[in-house]
């Protein structure tokens, strides 16, 4: 209970669980980190290149994106609930990439803030694709109608595509809708 992570107490650890020890070492070199980094990727990945991340900004929290970031301005916005990227395994490389994104619960957040938030974004981002993405699952089913909600009150029609993911990791449903207002 008294460890932050930041290790301010090395050196000085009051149950005596840290230690420093001294020791010769070889010099720097820039050559060995390099190849050290490039074992480490390929005992990590097995061998076989990984993708980067298809993540353009930051922060992806539903109540932390502010209304006028910059990042929504024209934007091709997916709209995630916060399971699917852990279920879905190629979540980058199939929803990710090219897209502004915002991820939250339905169940666990405001509903109501939500709904204002995104009325905010549609009324002034000029967005110009929404892809909502939400797991099978019951408590995400609200995802999509909060777009929808916030769309009829910001009144904005854009076009949307919502899908479902299983709790298995499989797309279940893909439904492309274009929201009446």
């Amino acid at each position: 209970k008294y460890c932050d992570g930041l290790g301010a107490c090395i050196g000085e650890c009051p149950t005596g669980a840290l230690t420093i020890v001294e020791r010769e070492a070889e010099e720097f070199n820039v050559e060995a980190v390099g190849k050290h980094l490039a074992g480490r990727k390929a005992t990590i990945t097995g061998g076989t290149s990984t993708d980067a991340s298809s993540l353009s900004h930051w922060p992806v929290q539903i109540r932390l994106v502010p209304p006028n970031a910059p990042f929504l301005k024209g934007a091709d916005l997916l709209i995630v609930a916060d399971c699917v990227p852990i279920a879905f395994p190629s979540f980058h490389s199939e929803f990710l990439e090219g897209k502004a994104v915002m991820m939250g619960c339905p169940k666990f957040d405001d509903v109501e803030s939500y709904i204002d938030k995104f009325q905010q974004i549609f009324e002034s981002a000029d967005v110009k694709r929404i892809t909502v993405a939400v797991m099978e699952v019951p408590c995400c089913s609200g995802l999509p109608m909060i777009v929808k909600k916030a769309m009829a009150a910001s009144e904005k029609a854009i076009p949307m595509e919502k899908v479902v993911i299983s709790t298995k990791g499989k797309i279940l449903e893909r439904t492309a809708e274009l929201p009446v207002v």
